[in-house]
């Protein structure tokens, strides 16, 4: 399950910089999450960060990229993989 930001955004910059995927961005209104990066924090933390840290509670998972933990899982050994091949980590 990947996670979006919402039109509730408030553009307060709290999210980008706890995401440990580098997931988060800032977008043309509004930061926005790539769901081909976001693990919901599978592999880093128990929960999301950016989750935790949003005061508005505008970040709920997106129905689009609905995943398991084990796909979840997965994709965080694959970027992890990749960060690691181009000396670069995902944070």
């Amino acid at each position: 399950m990947a996670l979006m930001i919402t039109d509730e955004c408030i553009n307060c910059d709290v999210c980008e910089p706890e995401c440990p995927n580098q997931a988060i961005y800032l977008g043309p209104e509004i930061y926005e999450i790539d769901p081909a990066k976001c693990t919901e924090c599978v592999g880093h933390f128990d929960e999301p960060q950016c989750v935790q840290v949003c005061p508005v509670a505008c970040i709920p998972i997106h129905p689009e990229h609905v995943e398991s933990r084990e796909t979840l899982w997965q994709k965080y050994q694959r970027l992890t993989a990749l960060a690691s091949q181009d000396g670069s980590t995902p944070s």
